[in-house]
């Protein structure tokens, strides 16, 4: 009985023994399987990292070149919000900045630099034209003029005063009319017709508000002036 009772036992403690390895075994390939698993997920085809979308300076669509500067310019809408202009991401002329105007509104950039060097409003509505006329005179040689209206643009400009804008690349100047919407962008000495133009008509049949035509927006690349 007793070699019996200690046969049970020793049976006992193999099985036990046995069934400890077993489960040992598939702890381990279990583990190990998750691991893989994890491991080929992460390198699995067509599993990419989110990432953020490349955003370009001004918010442009896409990148300008090295030696380009990037702007942006917005027309007003009516007469509630006013025109914005960017240059390299600076923006230069907004109502959250609190420098626009109704009339025409102007920003002047050194063109070697791309600083800006002055912004001014001239209101063309009842304001007095002669200011706007002085102001585009004393423009300087190589600075790029970016111009963008606000309600009414047209009223009190001259003769004089559109042939000084036309000077600076402009085609639209000379029919620009009573609430326009106008988007420029030009310079001081420039040799050709600027590319940087929008201009669309205050029409009852076409207006987007009441009273007025809808916002232009524009965006480009200007190439820096060399020596």
């Amino acid at each position: 009985m007793m070699r019996a009772g200690g046969v049970l036992k020793l049976t006992v403690l193999v099985s036990i023994f046995f069934l400890a390895v077993f489960l040992a075994f598939e702890l381990l390939e279990n583990h190990t399987n998750l691991n893989m698993g994890k491991v080929f997920a992460r390198y699995a085809p067509g599993e990419t990292v989110p990432t953020r979308p490349l955003r370009h300076k001004c918010g442009l669509s896409k990148s300008c070149p090295e030696d380009h500067f990037a702007f942006k310019i917005t027309s007003g809408a009516a007469s509630v919000v006013g025109p914005k202009m960017c240059f390299q991401d600076n923006v230069l002329m907004s109502g959250v900045k609190n420098n626009i105007g109704r009339g025409i509104n102007i920003a002047l950039i050194n063109g070697k630099t791309g600083e800006m060097t002055k912004t001014d409003s001239f209101d063309m509505w009842s304001g007095d034209v002669t200011l706007l006329i002085k102001y585009l005179k004393e423009i300087e040689d190589g600075s790029i003029v970016m111009m963008a209206t606000f309600d009414d643009p047209a009223t009190k400009l001259n003769e004089e005063a559109r042939n000084l804008i036309a000077d600076l690349g402009s085609t639209n100047i000379s029919i620009l009319g009573f609430r326009d919407n106008w988007v420029f962008v030009g310079g001081k000495g420039i040799k050709t017709k600027s590319p940087f133009e929008q201009h669309i008509k205050n029409s009852a049949d076409t207006n987007k508000y009441e009273g007025w035509p809808e916002v232009l927006e524009m965006e480009g690349c200007i190439p820096m002036k060399r020596e």
